[in-house]
């Protein structure tokens, strides 16, 4: 298999991944464009596009409320916008294969590490910047001495964990799968049997590919919210 780069740009001394910044910029505009186009013209009796925007937000309120509780609807809007970017992010890779001899111009955003590391930087921050402004920093401080003072170390030790996870995890299975994407449209140039067989396969992996991509939206979403509930509701436990 021939290996590609993305085309990349420096800037002020900083390499910036073009293919990466277009495809980013390209979820937004394709998760902006389905929300706006299913949001307008709302009826109180929702149908049609209404009804498929309305169920993604009701099943995104389901899925964190366990770990909310009474605060689900505070962060239901946070949650959706991050289920919805990566649902879209994970499954742009599959849809074409661009690329030069050289370069490659097409793939998943959520593909590279980076991308995924700034997502959960980002539940990161919300979730000590709400630990904070709902228990107070004293309390908040205080929450990483229990159960016992010995406890510290680990206790710190586990949110650097849970962000680094919460990004190998999503970079790990959307790698992967165009990794393995990659080799099977290889298989399709291959001859006359490679030809019928890497069609076949392709489409048995897409749609593979698509359903752990839909999986990963899930998990990362839920975990975000798990860790949020950790620091919000710590005071009702």
């Amino acid at each position: 298999m021939e290996t590609t780069t993305n085309p990349t740009v420096h800037f002020l001394g900083i390499e910036f991944d073009l293919t990466i910044l277009v495809m980013s910029l390209l979820t937004v505009l394709i998760a902006f464009g389905i929300i706006f186009w299913t949001s307008r013209k709302m009826a109180i009796k929702p149908k049609g596009k209404q009804t498929f925007i309305e169920y993604i937000y009701e099943f995104v309120q389901n899925t964190i409320k366990p770990n909310l509780g009474e605060y689900t609807k505070n962060y239901s809007l946070l949650m959706f916008t991050f289920f919805f970017f990566i649902l879209v992010a994970n499954n742009l890779g599959l849809l074409i294969k661009l690329e030069s001899e050289e370069h490659n111009f097409w793939t998943s955003p959520t593909s590279n590490f980076m991308v995924d590391f700034t997502l959960s930087l980002i539940i990161a921050v919300v979730v000590h910047f709400e630990g904070i402004r709902k228990n107070g920093i004293v309390e908040y401080l205080k929450s990483y001495l229990t159960p016992y003072p010995a406890m510290l170390p680990m206790n710190i030790l586990e949110q650097f964990t849970n962000l680094i996870s919460l990004a190998l995890r999503l970079y790990g299975n959307i790698y992967a799968g165009e990794i393995v994407m990659s080799l099977i449209v290889s298989v399709g140039h291959s001859g006359l049997v490679g030809g019928p067989a890497g069609f076949v396969l392709n489409m048995a992996w897409t749609a593979f590919s698509a359903f752990i991509g839909c999986i990963q939206a899930y998990v990362f979403t839920i975990l975000s919210s798990k860790y949020i509930g950790e620091k919000v509701c710590e005071e009702e436990e």
